[in-house]
């Protein structure tokens, strides 16, 4: 049970003075998390009150189910945005049959992280390098703020996925422009970003949205033109099934995808973030998975579309002192009350208002630090970041990070197929064997032996790069060549080719007089020595642990007078 359902580990030893804690963080995240879900249900095409939905029972669930004691979940930025690109090819933003996909698109989002989770696959996440997140948020940060600008603007806008159409399409809508929604928009900008550098732990958002309605509705600015939310249901969210029809599944089935794992890393680079800053070591990989699959699956259910964790509310849930996931319940409590009590507080807010929550929001998203690190230092990991970065842009989000993926795993696959391969020499005076030319100075080279070593698994991608290379060196070495050692200590893993290529170059080299050594293979290499018939060839006498001793086995064996000579002289030296 206390696998399955994390907080019995922690409720049974809670201390009394944390409540103070949990209660005070709690709310102050209900009162960010209300504009805020109202703000990104909008980027996501939905009316603002399925922000509060999804602020509700994912977030109960998430508290129960979830690892991480301060991370705070409901709706985020990045997962509205691609909720918003999966639905606009198929149906119209806002409509009812837009809700409806949106709400099954939550329940396959779900349904996917549980059976990743399930069946503790929670690795897939790695295949999304931090080059491909960073150019990938990057851009779609972008997109998300242009997106608003049709209500910074106060005039509509042509939707569109793609930044150049969207910017174009804004573009010529500037000569309609409605002056008093957009000066509410950039007072809004100006004021939340003073209150974040001025109180950063002050619910800033809070106070712009309440002085907003106050001034639309004492002005009565709306008959102006200036947009406003308008009516906003009052009432819980009820219980509803999700429509499944098989064409619209396997529409949303690659989205659904990317949600999740894109979700799941959010969520669990955000725990473990919190993890490290605390000192705790809560955080479960898997469970994760499972906790926010059940947060978007039993939310679908109650009219919630996606959610993962927040970075911003997570960080002022912390800051602020929580201590357990209860401080989940009391933010849940605040959206309760508002559902039942307060919508109609929200009528006079300016959709102006909502923009400038979400550009705030949003703009640190884009990270200009860590592509001047990788100009620095990886220039082939800064490409797939800015190709990722374009292909987000200009072809479309879903295309960007599948592209961004593909040419990190091509990358990956590229530089394993030509690994580091190093000649090595012994360092006078000890018994090192390093590579040649980092240490030429100080290194023993022999003619009649060659020392190799190969920094990678081999397999069949690279084989044919070792052969090649372990040739090329056996040319350079000449005709007093008599033996060759493989030093296979970074060689974690042989496949069925590889192996039997080695097999054939080991008899080759036998054919032509040569012995054939390796030396420092670790455990799981040595079983596949053995499993895959090349200690046939090679023999057991043949195989060591440590460089050093194959090499006084080769000189024992191949070159006995030279050996005796030279301890004579040794000998001869000392008396």
């Amino acid at each position: 049970m206390r696998r399955f359902l994390p907080f019995i580990q922690w409720m049974p030893t809670y201390d009394r003075k944390w409540l103070s804690k949990d209660v005070i963080a709690g709310l102050t995240v209900g009162i960010i998390l209300i504009p805020q879900g109202m703000a990104y249900a909008m980027i996501a095409g939905l009316p603002p009150v399925y922000g509060l939905y999804a602020s509700l029972v994912p977030v109960v669930v998430y508290a129960l189910l979830g690892t991480s004691r301060q991370m705070a979940v409901g709706p985020v930025a990045m997962d509205s945005l691609l909720v918003a690109a999966a639905l606009a090819p198929f149906v119209t933003s806002g409509g009812e049959n837009y809700v409806v996909m949106a709400l099954l698109l939550a329940f396959m989002v779900g349904a996917i992280q549980i059976v990743l989770g399930v069946l503790r696959m929670g690795f897939l996440v790695n295949f999304l390098s931090k080059p491909v997140i960073s150019g990938f948020t990057s851009a779609a940060a972008l997109i998300i703020i242009f997106s608003q600008l049709k209500h910074l603007l106060g005039t509509s806008v042509e939707r569109s996925g793609l930044f150049h159409e969207m910017l174009y399409n804004a573009m010529v809508k500037i000569p309609e422009t409605n002056l008093l929604d957009f000066t509410i928009g950039l007072i809004g900008i100006i004021a939340i970003v003073i209150f974040k550098r001025w109180r950063p732990r002050f619910p800033g958002v809070l106070v712009v949205v309440v002085v907003a309605i106050l001034m639309v509705y004492a002005l009565g600015l709306q008959s102006y033109g200036v947009k406003i939310v308008g009516l906003i249901p009052t009432g819980l969210p009820h219980f509803q099934l999700p429509q499944f029809d098989a064409p619209s599944v396997i529409k949303l089935a690659p989205i659904a995808l990317t949600l999740a794992l894109i979700g799941y890393l959010e969520a669990i680079s955000i725990g473990k973030s919190l993890e490290e800053k605390n000192g705790e070591e809560t955080v479960d990989a898997n469970q994760e998975l499972i906790a926010i699959g059940s947060s978007n699956l039993l939310g679908s259910l109650f009219q919630s579309y996606p959610v993962t964790g927040s970075f911003s509310r997570s960080a002022i849930n912390g800051s602020v002192g929580a201590k357990t996931s209860l401080s989940l319940l009391f933010s849940s409590l605040m959206i309760v009350i508002t559902l039942l009590f307060l919508t109609p507080l929200f009528y006079y807010l300016p959709n102006a208002v909502l923009a400038s929550i979400i550009m705030v929001s949003v703009v640190g998203l884009v990270d200009l630090e860590y592509p001047k690190s990788l100009w620095a230092y990886r220039k082939d990991e800064l490409a797939i970041l800015i190709l990722t970065f374009l292909a987000t842009l200009f072809i479309g989000i879903t295309q960007g990070i599948l592209l961004g993926v593909l040419l990190s795993l091509l990358l990956m696959v590229y530089k394993s197929s030509k690994p580091h391969f190093a000649v090595l020499g012994k360092i006078e005076g000890s018994d090192y064997y390093k590579n040649i030319d980092r240490f030429g100075e100080d290194i023993d080279v022999r003619n009649d032996l060659l020392v190799v070593r190969f920094d990678s698994q081999l397999y069949f991608g690279n084989k044919n790069y070792f052969k090649k290379l372990l040739y090329k060196y056996i040319a350079a070495k000449g005709e007093g060549l008599k033996g060759i050692i493989l030093n296979a200590e970074a060689i974690n893993y042989i496949d069925s080719s590889a192996a039997q290529m080695l097999i054939r170059i080991i008899e080759d080299l036998h054919d032509k007089n040569l012995q054939f050594y390796i030396a420092g293979a670790i455990g799981p290499t040595r079983d596949i020595i053995f499993s895959s018939g090349l200690i046939d060839v090679l023999s057991k006498k043949h195989l060591f642990v440590q460089t050093k001793e194959a090499v006084a086995y080769f000189d024992d064996t191949t070159v006995p007078s030279a050996l005796s000579e030279k301890v004579a002289y040794q000998n001869l030296r000392r008396r």
